[in-house]
């Protein structure tokens, strides 16, 4: 049952993007897209620094219980971290192709 709800969800929101296209040029004096930029930067930012210490933070647990396994982990937790990491560096390119 949750699975319908988001995919519903998903499908409001891709359908629902030309809604809010701009269809002329904004009035002189408006910096909306710079404030809005900054938000979304913060807001992407937060969460990809509490995904990372949530990943790091199981991955220490997981090596701590089974050393054994502490390559595997490891490999796991750097390819864990380069996605989510990449959430950010990708609102920044949004960012920095929006703003200028």
């Amino acid at each position: 049952m949750n699975a319908k709800w988001m995919l519903l969800a998903l499908v409001l929101l891709v359908f629902a993007s030309p809604v809010f296209a701009e269809t002329t040029a904004p009035a002189a004096g408006t910096n909306w897209v710079a404030i809005t930029s900054g938000f979304a930067m913060a807001i992407a930012s937060g969460l990809c620094g509490l995904a990372q210490a949530k990943a790091v933070a199981a991955s220490a647990e997981g090596m701590a219980r089974n050393p054994g396994a502490a390559a595997a982990i490891r490999f796991a937790l750097l390819l864990g971290l380069v996605l989510i990491e990449s959430l950010a560096l990708y609102t920044l390119v949004i960012i920095f192709v929006k703003v200028v």
